[in-house]
């Protein structure tokens, strides 16, 4: 069963005075740390951008992913979940589960995309979310009788919305340093002192 992985990299970080999506952290950008993990997992990676698309695409513009540029990119995150899982299809037509993550957890590596995948197969839901922090978050997978409602996403919140409408199919996984992503300057000093 085929599983791709979408990466969402559209926000434009006003916030950190330059794009999060190229901040270094342990040698190479957050983008591409997490680019290089799920093509580890995966073949069938796509990248969603919005802001600053030129230059975060030629950022990843030598690795096996898929760009898909959000014209509609300030209107949230659901956005941007909605123009990729559309898409991805007609991409990988094969494809019966999507991860859909962020470019700014930096600790995101293969064995928590793997470990998604693998609940998935043991438990039969169609939601693996990341847990930490007693909250549900991303990645997340989703299996393809929820492509639909991905596609009709519109916002900030994301996937998220769909969560607790479908709480009765969901697993979990631990990911307890799911919680530190990079929203503002200081978030990033703490993560690189």
């Amino acid at each position: 069963m085929e599983t791709a992985i979408l990466i969402l990299a559209a926000g434009n970080s006003s916030r950190l005075g330059e794009p999060k999506q190229l901040l270094n952290f342990e040698g190479k950008t957050l983008l591409k740390h997490v680019v290089e993990e799920a093509l580890k997992v995966s073949k069938s990676v796509v990248v969603v951008t919005g802001s600053n698309h030129f230059q975060i695409s030629k950022e990843i513009e030598n690795l096996q992913v898929k760009i898909i540029e959000n014209m509609n990119w300030n209107e949230g995150m659901g956005s941007s979940i909605k123009i990729g899982v559309n898409q991805l299809l007609d991409l990988f037509p094969t494809v019966e589960n999507c991860i859909i993550s962020v470019c700014d957890q930096p600790f995101i590596k293969a064995p928590v995309f793997s470990e998604l995948i693998q609940k998935q197969k043991d438990s039969q839901k169609g939601i693996v979310a990341s847990k930490y922090s007693e909250t549900l978050g991303t990645p997340v997978l989703f299996t393809k009788k929820y492509f639909k409602d991905l596609s009709e996403l519109s916002g900030q919140e994301g996937a998220k919305k769909l969560l607790p409408k479908f709480k009765d199919d969901i697993a979990k996984i631990n990911f307890e340093k799911g919680e530190i992503d990079i929203d503002t300057q200081s978030d990033y000093q703490k993560l690189i002192q």
